[in-house]
């Protein structure tokens, strides 16, 4: 068993992989040799972009792996411009190209359909400045976790990591990751035994729905209400005035650099915040229902009204992202009904469609029954009714069609990754 931090965060593949995800505190001397890593990947993975459209220019056929392999590290180490790839683990070198050609992957499904969601763009060059900068070590790196509990990384020495629980197996990968905040993580990636994680949740036959909204975060069809913790709206005024400093810095000067940093950091304590409530809710959640159903709701298309910072502060896409992985890991089951059912105009009642109604309606009385309704608590009644859920004899939600639960691609080699701030 290995110690470990920050916990679990998201699965990849329930049935083969999950992402643990630690803090890092490199000393002064492994952030120097983490920047030359970081610094490497990122040339070799632009190298690769550029080879591959001066080929595309040409008209050539576009460079195998191996080719890639061969003429932008092997030799390239031979020549005086790129000597100093050789200062690093050929390991993350190669990873880099895996991520090029992975994107390119991605791209060309994404234009000939096979890949669904929203068109992709083709890989971009990688800029120093960018945000997050990362680089991967597998096995054959040969890395390993000290007697003492550092993490030994090859050409880096051996870094202090903060741990919170323990790993159930051995590592296959590790990721090291700098956020816009300065901070560090190591993220690893672990094989998993689906029924183990399927026996660690209590049997139960409960089934419910959820509305989502601005004025509670989410309604259950129990009639439970879950407050909206707004972190966004309550950390404004210390965004602003960290925002405002930082216009007012020279640009190109070491203050600025330190403005930027604080501005990062204040963001990253709001995003930090609502991961850990959204985790903690769907954790609950999952645990105390073998079925729920919500509504697929049009994020993107809410975030162009006047309501957008509210509804990019109540995250619910995270939040239905993780019902869903968190689903299909623990044998649970989530539907998805669609945007355009009439959920607050119907009655749970009687069943009749009442009209649309104003958002500053919140109760309403039934013309046909004469029931008076809390808008939020009929919608998840009815999200729940629409989703055709029932309990079978064993305990277990049957329906015909479910919606499988969603996977993201996030992160290396589409495996989410997320973290919290130690």
């Amino acid at each position: 068993m290995f110690p470990v931090t920050e916990g679990v965060v998201r699965s990849y593949d329930p049935r083969t992989q999950l992402r643990y995800a630690f803090r890092l505190y490199p000393e002064p001397g492994q952030r120097a040799a983490l920047a030359r890593a970081f610094g490497c990947a990122r040339v070799v993975f632009n190298d690769a972009v550029r080879a591959r459209e001066d080929a595309r220019k040409a008209g050539r056929p576009s460079p195998t792996a191996g080719e890639l392999s061969r003429s932008l590290i092997t030799e390239a180490k031979r020549t005086s411009e790129r000597s100093w790839l050789g200062e690093v683990s050929a390991v993350v070198l190669q990873q880099s190209l895996r991520d090029a050609e992975s994107a390119y992957r991605n791209f060309f499904a994404s234009l000939t359909g096979a890949r669904k969601g929203p068109k992709l763009r083709p890989p971009r060059f990688k800029s120093r400045k960018d945000a997050r900068q990362s680089v991967r070590f597998t096995a054959n790196a040969r890395w390993s976790i000290t007697d003492s509990g550092r993490l030994n990384l090859p050409k880096i020495g051996a870094v202090k990591v903060k741990w919170s629980r323990s790993l159930p197996t051995t590592p296959t990968s590790v990721t090291v990751i700098k956020d816009a905040a300065g901070r560090y993580f190591a993220s690893f990636v672990i094989d998993t035994d689906p029924a183990a994680d399927a026996a660690r949740m209590p049997d139960t036959d409960q089934v419910i729905g959820i509305d989502l909204g601005l004025t509670h975060f989410a309604v259950l069809s129990t009639g439970e209400k879950i407050d909206s913790p707004r972190f966004l709206r309550r950390a404004e005024k210390k965004l602003k005035k960290a925002q405002r400093e930082l216009s007012r810095k020279q640009k190109g000067s070491k203050n600025r650099a330190k403005a930027r940093l604080k501005v990062a950091r204040a963001h990253t304590q709001v995003t930090d915040a609502r991961r850990e409530f959204h985790h903690q809710r769907s954790t609950k959640l999952i645990s105390e229902n073998q079925g729920i159903a919500v509504e697929d709701l049009s994020v993107a298309g809410l975030a162009r009204t006047r309501l957008a910072k509210s509804v990019h502060d109540a995250g619910w896409s995270t939040f239905v992202g993780m019902l869903a992985y968190k689903a299909q890991r623990y044998g649970r089951t989530l539907v998805k009904i669609g945007r355009f059912e009439p959920t607050s105009q119907t009655c749970s009642t009687c069943g009749v469609k009442d009209g649309p109604k104003p958002l500053g309606v919140r109760e309403w009385t039934c013309t046909a029954c004469g029931v008076v309704h809390d808008r939020d608590v009929n919608a998840a009644i009815n999200i729940k009714t629409a989703a055709g859920l029932a309990v079978s004899a064993c305990g277990a939600p049957v329906r015909p069609g479910a919606v499988p639960a969603q996977r993201t691609e996030t992160g290396s080699h589409g495996i989410p990754t997320e973290s919290r701030a130690a």
